[in-house]
């Protein structure tokens, strides 16, 4: 399950702003707002899964829970 902790961070290794992250995904601000929030705020996971897709594609790879937490790290070469 991908965590809004993760997304904050994998858009912070890209350097991606929020809108850009919006617009690579075709989902409103609004929406990657509440998909990095901690506050238990609905987002859609048709949404969440466009949002990680995106991250993906840019060279995130997302590392899940494995006793130290989830995580996101560059994938080499990108």
């Amino acid at each position: 399950m991908t965590v809004a902790a993760q997304i904050r961070a994998a858009r912070h290794l890209l350097n991606l702003s929020q809108s850009g992250l919006a617009t690579a995904t075709g989902l409103s601000l609004p929406t990657i707002k509440r998909a990095e929030s901690e506050r238990n705020v609905p987002v859609s996971a048709e949404a969440i899964s466009a949002v990680r897709g995106a991250l993906e594609a840019a060279g995130i790879e997302f590392i899940e829970e494995n006793g130290g937490g989830p995580g996101v790290r560059l994938r080499r070469g990108s």
